[in-house]
């Protein structure tokens, strides 16, 4: 089974990276947005989009409310410009693509957090980058601290 050793943007909380983890970083936008953009408080009940983005050392999941970003693309594209890193649209601007060769897209899908019930739900795929790995997904979402006590279901 794959380790993982798990940061989370906007907390203090780290768990030490073993030689046998790949390290992930949680970006949680449902916050940014939530807090910045939307005029209204976040609500139980949150949708919306995930992109999965690797470089040579780190592994990073990309969470957007669907009022934030519609597109896995979109994530994508800020992903990439919060970190400095190039990309540019396909032709038919369906997905964003990272012109740095160390960084891939490992896939995406939708989401649904449910904060009353302590569940969340990940599911479908991403036209643009493809389907995600459920079973390590699951395990990364079940050890991130935001997550933690939360019943995690995958399809």
């Amino acid at each position: 089974m794959r380790k993982f050793a798990i940061y989370e943007i906007g907390t203090a909380i780290v768990v030490p990276i073993r030689k046998d983890c790949v390290p992930v970083t949680f970006i949680d936008y449902i916050h940014v947005y939530y807090t910045t953009v939307s005029p209204m408080p976040e609500p139980a009940v949150v949708r919306g989009k995930f992109v999965l983005i690797k470089n040579t050392d780190r592994l990073f999941l990309v969470f957007s409310p669907k009022d934030f970003m519609k597109f896995h693309a979109n994530i994508v594209e800020q992903f990439c410009f919060d970190k400095g890193i190039k990309g540019s649209y396909d032709p038919e601007r369906k997905r964003f693509d990272v012109l740095d060769e160390a960084w891939t897209i490992q896939g995406g899908g939708k989401f649904e957090i449910n904060r009353d019930e302590k569940s969340i739900r990940l599911f479908d795929d991403s036209l643009a980058y493809g389907k995600f790995d459920t079973a390590s997904l699951a395990t990364i979402i079940e050890n991130l601290p935001a997550f933690f006590g939360y019943r995690v279901e995958t399809e």
